[in-house]
């Protein structure tokens, strides 16, 4: 049984599909990655950057207040303390809006209980800052400086240690954030490769089988087409056995019975008969009508197959063919020869024959040309038929229609391990060239 040969298309589908599947996955993952990414720098690194820039606006603001109570406990100051309390309110009003934008940017992860003791700290600053301010405006000075060295610098050191702390967990929590992203990239790197490999795997792999499929197709190809060259040789080879075998039997049989009958009515017609008879005169239209018949049936047998070319080859075949076709169809042929031709088999001839005799059928009913030009070029190594006309043509020079009669030749010509061609002359027309080894090296080349 012949073995049917699976058509690849499915595993090539469904491998396309694992593909542009592999790469949908690969791609929602890369945007899960890089949108990981974003919110991590803008949630943690970004933010943390606009919080530390604020905390240390805040310990500008404490440095300032350290410097100005540090003056302010200075006696060598002219200045009563009420005067610092103008600084005082300018620094109250920085650092309540640092503070204010510190809260909003503050990290997530940090705890409200610092947030909220930064702030309740900053808030007993500025009470113990108002009392010592109205100790100094009932004119105690003494009172207010002992607030503030008692009291006021000790917040301000608290709340400056707070406020570097909370810059401590910044810088960590930005470290670790840098750390998670060059993990991330590093992760995603990884990936690619991964999936750059995966894809290449599955690209070779697709291939490596494409091209198997291929050669399975192709081996089957050649196998059919082995074949087919194979039955064309074997019916172009029984269709020229019946051929010959009707010929024959048309040339023998018939005709000899034809001739029998010829003879018959001759001697009939001679027999004493009177000139006058009508009996005469009727023998003798019936023997020029079996005379008739045995030139057509002659004339059929050596259109099937022409004894000639079995007795003198095919180059007297083609002097007895040619001037036969010029004289049914009204075409001139313009025969011409060069180089001496060997002796070709039986084989090699009727097909450089039939080639010849349907190039003339398809001139004589298509090209509409009234002269026609017939080559036997001749050497030992090949033969080449040239059959041209000047006439209408095919398009580009080459069949539009893949006739029996076309197909036929180019079977003939490949049972012959030669080739044939269909080209347009320069004059317009058409022009089929057959080449034919003869020598058992140049078919082997061939």
């Amino acid at each position: 049984m012949r073995k049917s040969l699976a058509s690849p298309t499915g595993r090539l589908l469904a491998g396309l599909a694992f593909t542009l599947a592999a790469v949908a996955v690969f791609s929602w993952y890369a945007l899960r990655q890089i949108a990981g990414l974003r919110d991590l720098q803008t949630q943690t690194v970004d933010r943390n950057r606009r919080d530390s820039l604020q905390l240390l606006r805040i310990q500008n603001d404490l440095n300032a207040l350290a410097l100005a109570m540090r003056d302010m406990l200075d006696n060598t100051e002219p200045y009563p303390l009420v005067a610092w309390k103008a600084q005082f309110e300018r620094i109250r009003i920085d650092l309540e809006d640092a503070l204010r934008l510190e809260a909003r940017f503050a990290p997530a992860s940090r705890e409200p209980e610092r947030q909220q003791y930064l702030a309740n700290s900053i808030a007993q600053f500025w009470r113990s800052a108002d009392e010592m301010f109205a100790l100094a405006a009932r004119g105690d000075t003494e009172g207010a400086r002992r607030l503030i060295r008692n009291s006021l610098q000790a917040q301000q050191a608290a709340i400056t240690t707070t406020v570097a702390r909370l810059l401590v967990s910044n810088n960590e929590a930005e470290e670790q954030a840098a750390a998670q992203i060059q993990a991330i990239y590093r992760r995603v790197e990884r990936d690619i490769y991964l999936f750059l490999a995966a894809i290449l795997a599955a690209v070779t792999l697709t291939s490596l089988y494409l091209i198997y499929s291929n050669r399975r197709v192709f081996e089957r190809l050649e196998t059919l087409s082995a074949q087919r060259s194979d039955l064309s040789r074997k019916l172009i080879t029984v269709q020229e056995q019946v051929l010959r075998s009707v010929s024959r039997e048309l040339h023998d049989e018939f005709g000899q019975i034809l001739t029998a009958v010829g003879a018959l009515l001759r001697r009939a017609e001679m027999r004493g008969l009177p000139t006058d008879s009508p009996l005469k005169e009727q023998l003798h239209e019936v023997r020029e009508v079996v005379q008739s018949a045995l030139d057509k049936t002659r004339s059929l047998s050596q259109m099937l197959h022409p004894t000639v070319l079995d007795d003198g080859g095919l180059e007297k075949a083609l002097d007895w063919y040619l001037p036969l076709f010029e004289k049914q169809t009204g075409i001139r042929v313009r025969y011409e020869k060069k180089g001496v031709c060997p002796a070709v088999d039986d084989r090699v001839g009727i097909h450089v024959y039939r080639v010849l005799q349907e190039a003339l059928n398809n001139l004589a009913r298509h090209s509409r040309a009234s002269e026609a030009w017939v080559r036997l070029h001749c050497s030992p190594e090949q033969l080449t038929l040239e059959v041209e006309d000047h006439g209408v043509g095919m398009p580009d020079g080459a069949p539009t229609r893949r006739g029996i009669g076309l197909v036929a030749m180019r079977e003939r010509a490949e049972l012959l391990h030669g080739a044939i061609e269909f080209a347009r002359p320069p004059e317009g027309g058409t022009l089929v060239r057959l080449r034919v080894p003869l020598t058992e090296g140049s078919r082997n080349g061939n």
